[in-house]
């Protein structure tokens, strides 16, 4: 009923969602704002976050930078390495609404070559 009332935005954010969810492995959730980027790793059967990064954190040297290709992939270098420490080598990558062009490629390509498989 209230399928009208979302944006085209929440429908796609909502379509992603649905097709990566309940597959068993756990999910690499993005959030890109107009300054940093945020990554997780998410257990969806515990509802618990396994592993996060962003390029908000301070050892990543890229604070205030104006760079975020160059962050966007530091964050997916350091996603996969945090992620491996934990023992997760398979995810599914959930980019929720945003297109898989730019920052949100950079950062999937930097996740894959780190050594995480999606």
């Amino acid at each position: 009923m209230k399928n009208y009332l979302q944006s085209s935005e929440e429908r796609r954010k909502n379509r992603v969602r649905l097709s990566v969810r309940n597959q068993g492995k756990p999910r690499l959730s993005i959030f890109r704002s107009g300054k940093y980027i945020y990554a997780q790793l998410i257990d969806d059967q515990k509802h618990c976050t396994l592993v996060s990064a962003s390029s908000i954190e301070k050892e990543s040297g890229l604070v205030g930078s104006k760079s975020n290709c160059a962050a966007a992939e530091w964050v997916g270098q350091k996603i996969a390495e945090r992620g491996k420490k934990e023992g997760v080598t398979e995810v599914v990558f959930d980019r929720g609404s945003y297109r898989f062009h730019g920052r949100v490629k950079v950062l999937a390509d930097a996740a894959r070559s780190g050594g995480l498989s999606f």
